[in-house]
């Protein structure tokens, strides 16, 4: 009965083995392998500027120069055909060095009116350290993007740079959001 038993679990892990192995090969055949995203060009270009290394750029050269401890941040958009289905998510923040915690910054977004000019522009005076969560943390701090307030959505649109006057040591990132589906009705 015994040895019975042996060869049976013997075979069945045999079989198993050679299923397994089968599957994996099907299945490793069956996927496409996963498109490069560096392939792809890239939809904005970015300069930033402090007022010593400050450079005229033509398509942004009616913005005012940055003032002392201020960083201008241009982004340029690639013209596309299809500009009303991508947006720009901005983030403003600093990279820190933080707990486990929920970390955020204090300060202020304006959203300002070039005079004479009409195009719109952003600008932070300053920013500071803000609330925290306080959990306890058993893990040691690591390096993390704070954010000062929410995103910043905007249309994409390459007509004009998109400008943010920031203070000395923050930081912009971003990113395109691509309209993926048509629009549904309500109530139908």
């Amino acid at each position: 009965m015994k040895k019975s038993l042996n060869s049976t679990l013997k075979n069945l892990f045999k079989m198993s083995a050679i299923g397994l192995i089968a599957t994996l090969s099907f299945s490793s055949a069956a996927t496409s392998p996963v498109p490069n995203q560096f392939e792809r060009p890239s939809m904005i270009k970015s300069h930033s500027f402090t007022q010593e290394s400050y450079q005229e750029i033509e398509q942004a050269k009616m913005f005012p120069k940055p003032t002392e401890n201020q960083v201008q941040h241009i982004l340029s958009l690639t013209k596309r055909d299809d500009e009303t289905n991508y947006k720009v998510e901005i983030q403003i923040g600093q990279n820190k060095m933080v707990d486990c915690n929920q970390h955020r910054l204090m300060g202020s977004v304006e959203k300002l009116s070039l005079q004479g000019w009409g195009y719109s522009y952003y600008s932070v005076d300053k920013m500071t350290d803000g609330p925290s969560t306080m959990m306890m943390c058993r893990d040691p701090k690591t390096i993390k993007f704070v954010t000062l307030g929410d995103s910043i959505t905007i249309d994409y649109d390459s007509r004009l740079p998109k400008v943010f006057y920031l203070p000395e040591g923050a930081e912009l990132r971003y990113r395109v959001w691509e309209v993926k589906g048509a629009f549904e009705y309500s109530g139908q």
